[in-house]
C-alpha cells in the first residue's frame, strides 16, 4: 500500500493578525503537522534559533539559491527577502507530513501557481481597530513604521478573496478551532457567501 501524501497548506495574514501565533498553537496541538522554516534575509532577532525559526542567509545567498530554482516562491517584504524551500516541503509531503507554508500574499500566490491542490488560509483581524492595537502592543516599533506596517497591512488585506478560507482572529481559541478545522480537511466552508466575514472585510477595507 502507498504512503498518504501530506497535505499542503497556505497560510497568509497581514502584519498584526496573529499568522504566526495561531500557526504555532496548530503545530503544538496537532503533531500531523509540520511548520515549513522559510529563508529570509533579515537579521536574527535575539529570541530566535536559526534553522529553527528561519534560515537566516545573506542576500547574495539567497540570490543563488533562487537563481538556482531552490525556492517554490520567494518575496521582498519590508526590504527583506524571504522564502520557502522547495526539497524540503516536497519530501515531508511525500512522507505523508501535512506542510503548513507561512508566508506572504504576494507568495501564496506563486505556490498556487506551481501546486495549485493546496488549500490556502488568510487570516484577518476583526476590525482595523484591533489591527492597530495589536501592532502598537508589540513595543518594538516606532510609530513611523507602524503606520507604515498599518498601510501595508491594509494592502495585503485587499487580496483576501484570492484565498479558499478566511479565518477571523478575534478570540484565539476559536480562530484556531477554525483553522485546525480548515487545515486538516474536517471543516470545508468555504468564505463565499459567509456573511459575517463579508461585513468584516467591507468595513475594514472601506477605511483605505
Amino acid at each position: 500500500m502507498s504512503k498518504r501524501r501530506g497535505r499542503l497548506v497556505v497560510v497568509s495574514a497581514p502584519s498584526g493578525a496573529g499568522k504566526t501565533t495561531l500557526v504555532r498553537g496548530l503545530i503544538e496541538r496537532d503533531d500531523r503537522f509540520v511548520f515549513s522554516v522559510s529563508y529570509t534575509t533579515r537579521p536574527m532577532r535575539p529570541n530566535e534559533r536559526p534553522g529553527v525559526d528561519y534560515h537566516f542567509v545573506d542576500k547574495a545567498e539567497f540570490l543563488r539559491l533562487r537563481d538556482q530554482q531552490a525556492f517554490l516562491e520567494y518575496a521582498e517584504v519590508f526590504d527583506n527577502y524571504y522564502a520557502t524551500g522547495r526539497e524540503a516541503v516536497a519530501k515531508e509531503l511525500k512522507d505523508g507530513r501535512n506542510v503548513i507554508v507561512e508566508i506572504d500574499w504576494q507568495g501564496a500566490q506563486q505556490v498556487r501557481q506551481q501546486m495549485p491542490k493546496c488549500c490556502s488560509i488568510f487570516i484577518v483581524p476583526p476590525s482595523i481597530a484591533a489591527l492597530r492595537e495589536r501592532l502598537t502592543r508589540r513595543q518594538t516599533d516606532t510609530q513611523d513604521i507602524i503606520e507604515r506596517r498599518l498601510r501595508d497591512s491594509l494592502s495585503d488585506l485587499s487580496h483576501w478573496t484570492e484565498f479558499d478560507y478566511i479565518v477571523v482572529n478575534d478570540h484565539l481559541d476559536k480562530a484556531l478551532d477554525e483553522l485546525a478545522g480548515i487545515a486538516s480537511g474536517v471543516m470545508r466552508r468555504n468564505r463565499v457567501g459567509t456573511d459575517r466575514v463579508d461585513r468584516i472585510m467591507q468595513a475594514i477595507l472601506s477605511t483605505n
